[in-house]
């Protein structure tokens, strides 16, 4: 189990705090008593779950670019970390092909420059990197991929992220093992959850909709994802990071995603979310000529099942139950950060019911 003593007091450096699962996670280790030092650009979108529920008002941060070297590093000087967890990224796939160099220089160098601050920081004693269950190389065969898969990429955010994998295993071995530091990738499925208010994501793009009185329009309906909510998936990046810290003997990178046996489509997700929120099951196919996105990417999550006893908590239906909560509560008015920190306390005691 996550353990709230372990991280009480501890010094963590959080990148990507502004973003929807940092500020999520940013709520979750404040609540054990953690101090977080936030890294991250301002929010990128209006709403943000970051302004709406007032993760920057009671922990220490800076806003900064990863791709600016000078400003990483003083924000590593500022936290002076035991402990760091880097999700700040460039998220979007579409947006990465759109522009590419920035999802490189954003992942890849961003992650880079992280890693060469944190080499001067005496007191970091664990680093977790989280990627993307897009670092493998996906034949479209419908296998889940497992941490023995290839890495590959053939879209530039995919490609990014394998990347970052491979500058987190240069750092590790030459500068991080030989030093006690440990160092490891997360690999995370698609997650869902309330306050995400990106464009181009499945989730917000239904609340935007349904704001609107119209339909969802969905590019690939028959694509199959690894659904997750976003705090199965935070669970296992803290549990992670606890057993790492504890000097576990770990894989250097482990996946977090949902049983595979079970493939959830984006139709099927759309349809399930539609009717959480009370609508008609419905929405406009719109396909994308020429699209290079992947048609189906599930994960098999079973070393950290075994290894750290992590458990998706929120399967399926559950999943969507929970996101359409949220969205409904801020909707009719209640507090996004009361709702937020309500759903993290729910979450732990159905970790201690377990």
């Amino acid at each position: 189990m996550i353990d709230p003593a372990f991280w009480s007091g501890r010094r963590v450096l959080l990148t990507g705090h502004t973003g929807f699962k940092g500020g999520w996670l940013a709520l979750w280790l404040r609540a054990m008593g953690a101090q977080v030092y936030g890294f991250a650009l301002p929010p990128s979108t209006s709403p943000a779950l970051f302004e709406l529920a007032h993760v920057g008002e009671d922990g220490a941060g800076s806003l900064g670019d990863l791709r600016d070297q000078a400003a990483v590093s003083a924000a590593v000087r500022a936290a002076r970390p035991e402990i760091v967890l880097h999700l700040a990224a460039r998220a979007l796939v579409r947006a990465s092909i759109a522009d590419p160099c920035d999802a490189f220089a954003s992942n890849v160098m961003g992650t880079a420059h992280i890693l060469e601050a944190l080499r001067q920081c005496s007191e970091v004693s664990t680093i977790l990197v989280i990627t993307s269950d897009k670092v493998y190389a996906n034949d479209e065969s419908g296998a889940a991929f497992d941490e023995r898969t290839p890495l590959g990429g053939k879209d530039p955010y995919s490609a990014s992220k394998a990347a970052t994998e491979m500058v987190v295993r240069a750092y590790r071995e030459t500068y991080f093992r030989q030093k006690g530091v440990r160092l490891a990738t997360a690999r995370g499925g698609n997650v869902i959850g309330g306050g995400d208010y990106s464009e181009d994501r499945i989730v917000p793009d239904i609340v935007r909709a349904v704001s609107a009185g119209s339909k969802p329009v969905i590019r690939m309906p028959h694509a199959v994802r690894p659904w997750q909510h976003a705090l199965d998936c935070l669970a296992g990046y803290l549990l992670y990071a606890q057993a790492l810290h504890r000097r576990v003997e770990l894989p250097d990178a482990l996946n977090f995603g949902p049983e595979p046996s079970a493939p959830v489509t984006v139709g099927e997700l759309t349809k399930a979310l539609l009717e959480a929120l009370g609508h008609a099951p419905e929405f406009v196919h719109q396909p994308i000529p020429n699209s290079i996105e992947m048609r189906t990417l599930t994960l098999n999550s079973d070393l950290a099942r075994r290894i750290l006893g992590w458990r998706d908590l929120l399967p399926g239906r559950l999943a969507i139950d929970w996101t359409a909560h949220w969205y409904g509560a801020v909707g009719r008015g209640e507090d996004s950060r009361t709702k937020t920190l309500s759903q993290i306390d729910d979450y732990c005691q159905l970790q201690s019911r377990r």
